[in-house]
């Protein structure tokens, strides 16, 4: 079993910064891949950012590219998306997922609010 939870979020004015923490405890050895996703009010979850946990690769959604950067901590078994100029509609629960294989994210943190409002 393995838990994730999240904690970064909070209330930012539109063009400031936020950095998310995603910390997993439990059996995290067999973990293939972490992400991002996000659910605003009324819509659907979308992906955000996900990152091999080994190796570098990444990949991001198109809306937050060249913004958001998704990184990791290994041996603190530990995954930040770090959020530059924040938008009003990246305002949302941000939740952290992991893989185990390659087509499921298969654990869900309990996620954190952000908000972009002035």
């Amino acid at each position: 079993q393995v838990s994730l939870v999240e904690s970064g979020g909070g209330l930012v004015q539109p063009g400031g910064s936020l950095r998310l923490s995603c910390a997993a405890s439990g059996h995290t050895f067999s973990t293939y891949a972490m992400g991002w996703f996000r659910q605003a009010p009324g819509k659907e979850r979308e992906f955000v950012a996900g990152l091999m946990w080994s190796g570098s690769a990444s990949s991001y959604a198109d809306s937050v590219r060249g913004r958001f950067t998704i990184s990791k901590n290994i041996p603190k078994n530990e995954v930040y998306l770090q959020m530059n100029s924040l938008k009003p509609e990246d305002t949302a629960i941000y939740y952290c997922a992991r893989k185990i294989i390659k087509d499921r994210w298969s654990d869900w943190g309990q996620g954190t609010q952000v908000t972009v409002s002035s």
